[in-house]
């Protein structure tokens, strides 16, 4: 007989009853973190998680399988929400539309938990007006062999870019090795607007500090910077608001920062263990966000100055698809990031030589949004490569199909 499962465990929170299934089931095994240790700690710092994801349509990024599996998202809100949550339709470029989640309260929170969600990622948007974003976001994304101090020059970079065009940052861990800067805006301008005007700073940014920082869409040209992720702010997207806890072994946690504290504190230091004391102690840096809210008209003037991004050459196979500058080679498409670095490991075992002439950014691990999971693709790049030493390209080693049998 298998043993019997635990009772749920009912809360009430702030008059709503919230039922946690499983609540003792291990979560994070490293600091033994149960389902319900999850839940508290959301409860514990709800007026701060509240702040970036109350009152916007989300996706539930739900880890049903526990961490050593790939999550699944969800756009459209479950049938059968209690009546504390919300929706939002929200109608995509594709023709598609979902009827997506709206939480309002902390009751909202221990619920999203409940469904197996870690991290929060709220739309740019709010349900009461989906077609002005009220925030711009930057993510600052280390390559390979980039360090903490190199993303905190860059940072403090963007801080000025902000600073000359009116504008305040709001800095945050990403809870992984970046930082986030989110700014708010008057809820005045489209998407288009809001993407033109963030790529625009992550391209002043790369101006003021070439080679510490780019704008480069295409991963492979970035080299050993710090890429300043101007996409995220597309209408599709959506990035991990502050709090949230992110699925690594520590049960690190995406934390809101003093600019005072970008330069001397660390990602590793804010897990769920420590945040709650953490909140407790100091509040909420993020506390004055939304009386921040400033206009882009300066970066959109800037824009235009500016003119056009240059754009990458298009192949002559007359598929209308981007040639690449750099050469590359495909190595794996694979369904996990496990099997994608074992099929990483296996190339370089077949290839020594080439190997040690890469550099830590020539390695290109990318997560690709599937139709509802992510699936890894690995590349390399052999730029560093000796043209004698570069391989062929193979046949993949891992060749997973995430469309395979889609319509």
């Amino acid at each position: 007989m298998s043993p019997a499962k635990t009772p749920p465990t009912v809360l009430d929170v702030d008059g709503h009853e919230v039922r946690v299934t499983s609540p003792d089931r291990v979560v994070f095994p490293e600091p033994g973190l149960t389902k319900l240790d999850l839940v508290r700690y959301y409860l514990a710092v709800a007026d701060g998680a509240l702040r970036g994801a109350a009152g916007r349509p989300m996706v539930l990024k739900r880890f049903a399988k526990g961490l050593g599996q790939e999550p699944f998202f969800q756009k459209r809100v479950p049938e059968n929400h209690p009546d504390f949550i919300d929706t939002a339709t929200l109608h995509y470029a594709s023709g598609t539309s979902a009827e997506e989640t709206v939480i309002r309260d902390a009751a909202g929170l221990a619920w999203i938990v409940n469904l197996g969600c870690l991290d929060l990622n709220p739309h740019p948007v709010r349900a009461e007006d989906l077609d002005h974003p009220d925030e711009l976001r930057i993510d600052l994304d280390p390559m390979p062999g980039v360090d903490w101090a190199q993303i905190v020059d860059v940072a403090f970079i963007a801080r000025d870019v902000l600073d000359d065009h009116g504008l305040v940052g709001w800095p945050k861990t990403s809870g992984s090795r970046g930082l986030h800067i989110l700014v708010r805006i008057r809820p005045e301008w489209e998407y288009s607007d809001v993407r033109l005007a963030a790529e625009t700073l992550a391209r002043e940014v790369e101006n003021r500090a070439p080679g510490l920082a780019t704008a480069r869409w295409w991963k492979e040209e970035r080299g050993e910077s710090v890429f300043v992720d101007f996409n995220q702010n597309a209408k599709d997207r959506t990035v991990a608001s502050a709090y949230s806890i992110r699925p690594l072994p520590d049960a690190r946690v995406s934390t809101p920062l003093t600019w005072d504290e970008v330069r001397h504190r660390r990602p590793e230091e804010f897990t769920v263990l420590t945040v709650p004391e953490r909140f407790t102690a100091i509040g909420d840096p993020h506390e004055g966000i939304d009386d921040a809210a400033g206009s882009l008209a300066s970066l959109l003037a800037l824009a235009e100055e500016m003119g056009p991004a240059e754009k990458p050459p298009r192949g002559s196979d007359g598929s209308g698809r981007r040639a690449s500058t750099m050469p590359l080679i495909e190595v794996a498409r694979a369904k996990t990031k496990p099997e994608a670095l074992d099929a990483l490991e296996e190339w370089k075992r077949r290839y020594p030589d080439a190997t040690a002439a890469l550099h830590p950014a020539d390695v290109l691990v990318d997560g690709m949004r599937g139709s509802s999971s992510l699936w890894y693709r690995v590349r390399v790049n052999l730029q560093h490569v000796p043209d004698a030493k570069r391989p062929p390209q193979d046949p993949l080693i891992a060749d997973y199909d995430p469309w395979a049998g889609r319509s």
